[in-house]
């Protein structure tokens, strides 16, 4: 399980002594932990890695907005624990892999209008979990339907 090998890579980190490593996979099993608390139960891997997809999508937030402030310090930071997130996200899917795939759900569900949109990316979310930003492929969707 994803758990299991977050949890083996902590130690193995402490044992090293590294510190960035350390410190975003404890907040990345506080996240976990958080989640299974609200859910009542042991969370799934795909589950697991809906939180780790979260965490990463937080941190290349948080690099945008340091960024714009000129804070390179918290930017150095933040994408050193994007990194460490990273490894254990799948592969992103390529530009013209994405639009294959919008074009395959769009196909699926017969969708022709802006309007079904929801339908297309409820078709489509699942397939591309964790590989792609949720806002590209909803630009993407919205630009192949005509909105």
């Amino acid at each position: 399980m994803l758990k299991d090998k977050i949890e083996a890579d902590m130690r193995e980190a402490m044992k090293a002594r590294e510190q960035v490593r350390v410190a975003t996979l404890r907040l990345l099993k506080s996240s976990i932990t958080n989640a299974e608390k609200e859910k009542i139960r042991e969370l799934s891997d795909d589950e697991v890695l809906d939180v780790v997809t979260r965490e990463a999508k937080r941190r290349r937030e948080s690099i945008d907005a340091f960024r714009q402030g000129g804070r390179t310090d918290l930017v150095d930071k933040e994408s050193a624990e994007l990194a460490v997130l990273e490894a254990y996200l799948p592969d992103r899917l390529s530009d013209d892999e994405l639009a294959t795939l919008v074009d395959q759900a769009i196909g699926e569900t017969g969708a022709t209008t802006p309007k079904q949109m929801g339908e297309v990316m409820k078709a489509l979310m699942p397939k591309i979990r964790g590989r792609a930003d949720g806002s590209q492929v909803s630009a993407l969707v919205k630009s192949k339907l005509g909105a």
